[in-house]
């Protein structure tokens, strides 16, 4: 897993900002970039979606309440988390204002495991329709989503996004649902094996009325910078 700082935040004493973590959890469901958001169910911004998150427990270290809230929403941890922004205009009705530390992490989403509630329900959203979102989470994701295509350019990390074995199609749907834009096959192809982060398997997948695909997988299953 991709981690970050392990510094640690006391939590807010009265009159001093709280400190809280907000995880952005993108998915690939079907070539689309999704996110996954919370349903609020008590104010503030009650009714809206947000980004999960909650506060920050006395002596936890970020990325430990930055796992536990992946974990909680998902059911998975052993995947690309990395430490985002720190945000500290997200919620201007919290007294004393608030401090949100963001992360993203990105998910194969046949692994994860939706937590079932009766409220705060969570569902994934694709990144091209987002509803209404509550406390400026739209600059946040906006924020997230430029930070996973700058580091598609010099990263492994769309590893975290497949399962273990795929098609070099799969793979490019994948960056182009990410980048926002189509890419030229050939080119895409002979970049992905020249940078030697991904390596054929001797498996074969069928895709629509042709020859069964060669099966790719990532040399490593873990971030490496190219």
């Amino acid at each position: 897993m991709g981690r970050t700082s392990d510094q640690r935040l006391a939590t807010s004493d009265q009159g001093s900002p709280l400190v809280a973590v907000v995880v952005v959890i993108f998915t690939m469901v079907e070539g689309d970039l999704q996110v996954l958001l919370i349903r609020r169910s008590a104010p503030p911004e009650q009714g809206l979606w947000a980004i999960p998150g909650g506060r920050l427990r006395p002596g936890e270290a970020l990325v430990d309440a930055a796992v536990r809230k992946l974990v909680d929403e998902t059911g998975v941890e052993d995947v690309y988390l990395e430490q985002l922004y720190t945000f500290n205009d997200l919620d201007a009705a919290t007294p004393g204002g608030a401090v949100a530390v963001t992360y993203f992490a990105l998910v194969d989403h046949t692994r994860v495991r939706l937590a079932e509630r009766a409220d705060w329900q969570p569902a994934w959203h694709s990144m091209r329709g987002l509803p209404k979102l509550a406390f400026k989470n739209n600059h946040v994701l906006s924020y997230a989503l430029e930070r996973l295509r700058n580091k598609l350019e010099y990263t492994n990390v769309a590893y975290s996004l497949l399962p273990g074995t795929f098609t070099l199609s799969k793979l490019q749907r994948v960056y182009e649902s990410i980048l926002g834009r189509r890419l030229d096959k050939r080119n895409f192809r002979k970049r992905m094996l020249s940078r030697e982060i991904i390596e054929a398997t001797t498996e074969r997948q069928a895709e629509g009325a042709g020859r069964p695909a060669l099966l790719y997988r990532f040399s490593a299953r873990k971030p490496v910078e190219l």
